[in-house]
Order: C-alpha cells, then sequence, then structure tokens
C-alpha cells in the first residue's frame, strides 16, 4: 500500500485542475485514471462534438490558451491534446480504475485496479458525466428497436438503417437530432424541459455577454433553489456560429417534434400533453435572459436597438403515442442525462437520490471534497473555464484539512 497526502480520483479537466493547484501549495498527491488521460473526451464523445464555449473560455490554472482562434469552438481531439499538455507535469497513473473507497482510522483506504492508496484527503474529480442515465422504461422496448446512448455513439452510420427517436432536447440531444437529421435520417425528438438560447446575440457569442455579467460566476450560496440550479438543462447549442439546434430550427429541417416521453410498451410509446407549456416556459426563459443581457448592453453605451431576437415559438400539436415500426424507427438514442458513480464509495456520503452529498464540494466526511459537479460552487463549475476557479478554492479547504485546522465551510 502506497501512502500519499491526496488522491486525486480522475485526470480529466477536475482532476488536472486540482493537481495544478495542489502542485503551487506543495501538496505531495496522486491522480489516478481509469483509462487514459481525459479519457471521457477520448472514447466518449462523438465524432463532431465540439465544445459549447468559445476557445477563449478555456482558462485552466496555469495552462497555456488553447492554440486555436479564441472565437472558434474546440473538438474532443483539442480537448484531448490540450489536456495532454496540461498534465505533462502532473503524477497521474494511468489504467487505475478505482474500485472502493473506505475509511482507514483517520485516513481513506482507495482501492484500485493498480493497487492501493492511503490518503489523508481524497479529491472525486470525475466529473458531472460518469454514467448516462436510462429511465427505467426503457427495459420495456422491444428487442426490435436499437438502443444507444450518447457515450456510445459516434456517428450516424453507427446506427441501423431506418428512423431514431431520439429521447431528451438538452444540447445532446438538439445536436444529435440535428445530425441526424442532416445525415437523411427520419429523427423524432422527444421533448422535456430545455433551455433555449440564441448562439449569438448583439454581435457577440451570448457566453461573451454572460461571462461579463458575472452570470456565469454566480455562487452557490447565493442561490435561491440550487436544487433546481443544479439540475437546468444545458444550453441547445452546437459548437458552430452558423448552425442553431433549437426547436423552430430542428422542426424546420424536418425533425418531428412530441412531448416528454413517458411510457414504453414493447414497439407503443407514449408522450406527455406538455410539448406547448414545455415550449413556452423555454421561450419564457429565453426573453429574461435577453432582457437582461440588453439591459447590460445599454449600461455599456452600447445600443441594442437593432438586436434581433430568436422569434417566438409556437409548439405544433402533438399525438400523444405512436407506434415506431409503424413510423419507420429503429432506433432510440437515450440523451436523458447522467448519473453520479457512487457504487465505490463505501462512506456515508450518498444521498437517496443517489446523488453525492456536499456543500460547495465539501462532503460530510472531514478530507473528502468534490470538484467538476454542476454549480458545485459557480455556475460554470462543469465547464473547463469554471472547474479551475473551484479547484482554487477547494485546494485551500484540502490544505487547511491538512494542516488539523478546524473544519469551517467557505465562503
Amino acid at each position: 500500500m502506497e501512502r500519499v497526502e491526496t488522491l486525486i480520483v480522475g485526470a480529466g479537466p477536475a482532476g488536472l485542475a486540482m493537481s495544478r493547484c495542489l502542485a503551487a501549495r506543495g501538496v505531495e498527491h496522486v491522480a489516478l485514471e481509469r483509462g487514459r488521460i481525459a479519457e471521457r473526451w477520448r472514447s466518449e464523445r462523438w465524432d463532431s462534438l465540439r465544445l459549447l464555449t468559445p476557445a477563449w473560455m478555456t482558462r485552466l490554472p496555469g495552462a497555456e490558451p488553447l492554440p486555436l482562434p479564441p472565437t472558434s469552438y474546440a473538438s474532443a481531439a483539442d480537448v484531448v491534446a490540450h489536456l495532454e499538455r496540461y498534465a505533462r507535469p502532473a503524477p497521474v497513473v494511468e489504467g487505475a480504475a478505482v474500485e472502493r473507497i473506505s475509511r482507514l482510522g483517520d485516513d481513506y483506504l482507495v482501492e484500485s485496479a493498480a493497487g492501493a492508496w492511503r490518503a489523508r484527503s481524497v479529491v472525486l474529480a470525475t466529473g458531472a458525466c460518469d454514467e448516462p442515465f436510462v429511465p427505467p422504461m426503457a427495459a420495456h422496448l422491444s428487442a426490435r428497436i436499437h438502443q444507444r446512448v450518447p457515450t456510445r455513439y459516434r456517428r450516424p452510420d453507427d446506427l441501423p438503417p431506418g428512423g431514431v427517436l431520439v429521447v431528451g432536447a438538452s444540447a445532446a440531444g438538439a445536436q444529435l437530432a440535428a445530425e441526424l437529421r442532416e445525415a437523411g435520417r427520419q429523427v423524432t425528438l422527444a421533448v422535456g424541459a430545455h433551455t433555449r438560447m440564441p448562439r449569438r446575440h448583439l454581435g457577440r457569442d451570448i457566453y461573451e455577454w454572460l461571462d461579463a455579467m458575472g452570470t456565469l460566476d454566480r455562487r452557490w450560496h447565493d442561490t435561491r433553489d440550487l436544487r433546481a440550479a443544479r439540475r437546468a438543462p444545458s444550453m441547445q447549442l452546437v459548437g458552430r456560429a452558423d448552425v442553431a439546434v433549437d426547436l423552430p430550427s430542428l422542426q424546420a429541417r424536418g425533425v418531428r417534434l412530441f412531448g416528454r416521453l413517458i411510457g414504453v410498451d414493447g414497439t407503443r410509446v407514449a408522450f406527455a400533453d406538455d410539448l406547448v407549456a414545455t415550449t413556452r416556459a423555454a421561450d419564457a426563459r429565453l426573453r429574461r435572459v435577453l432582457d437582461r443581457v440588453d439591459a447590460f448592453a445599454r449600461s455599456l453605451g452600447e445600443d441594442d436597438a437593432a438586436a434581433v431576437r430568436p422569434a417566438p415559438f409556437t409548439a405544433p400539436t402533438s399525438a400523444s403515442s405512436l407506434d415506431l415500426t409503424s413510423a419507420g424507427i429503429t432506433s432510440v438514442l437515450w440523451a436523458t442525462g447522467f448519473r453520479r458513480r457512487t457504487a465505490h464509495l463505501h462512506l456515508p456520503v450518498v444521498g437517496p437520490d443517489g446523488e453525492l452529498v456536499h456543500h460547495g464540494g465539501e462532503t460530510p466526511m472531514p478530507g473528502l471534497y468534490a470538484l467538476g459537479l454542476p454549480f458545485l460552487r459557480r455556475r460554470k463549475s462543469t465547464y473547463l473555464d469554471g472547474v479551475g476557479a473551484d479547484a482554487r478554492e477547494l485546494a485551500a479547504r484540502v490544505v487547511a484539512h491538512l494542516r488539523g485546522e478546524s473544519r469551517t465551510r467557505a465562503a
């Protein structure tokens, strides 16, 4: 068994950012990575995926800027190359999937495929995309219908010939629906809660406005309903300035829209009668955000008189059920989000909902921290641009724990 002051689980953006921050504070540490550095970016992303944030927003602690035009959008390969460069000074052990974390006296015992470590503190930095969530109703789908999750999808040809039902209309579902339709597939989209947003507004990328306004830096303890904020769907964007993937754009391309999927029985599926309400709610949120952007632009002396906003969307009336075989649908793509992998945590830190219990990344167990989860300490906590700021603050908490200082929650 090896000993180390701090053990980091994961060597993706979160784990590498924490490694850089601990190294700057002189903390002995090691990062365990289940595969290769940035494994998810290598093996769990579809070929056409690009970051939703522009290149200038990739601001990891101590990292060089992405070698791309600042307003461009990095591909998965770009991200992998960037993280490989960033990881060069980091003490990373690859091929070390963590199998169990438990208490060992006042320390933690971390057992992995590459051996066991005893550590005074542990940082769980596997991020927000541990395991694709597939609703239990999927078990009732006919074996004749092919099922796939986004982490196992690379390109349209991966799916058998025929139409595709995409379940989920956040960023992943909207992008995949657009890609499949562009490839000539008949696409049906089951729409749940979503966030409609234009790629650009008043001549700038929407993220430039949100960054300048401080929206992305909003703190977790200043949020009225943190649980809802952490579950908020990602924006319907794609990493291209010339393409929109909101519902009106998808519908114009021939994607058929239905309400939220609520039932499966063989080849027959049922939809909620909520498409109109869901799209109206998304439009209302869109208006509120753009109202704030316009007011901010005026405060800077910029004229918003010529601002062009997305037209309000009136959702079509949709059927309550559909027979997949009769509709020519041969595949279902479950773009229904992710859940945390917690079976390896033999510690009292998992809530009834299966999520890690934490307060700004500090769990109820002294010396056990989390990084890279939605709205961990600020709204942008899952972005490459936000995980670094969280890592700096949590690194200070790790140091305080190692020094034996009294444990108080950070502001």
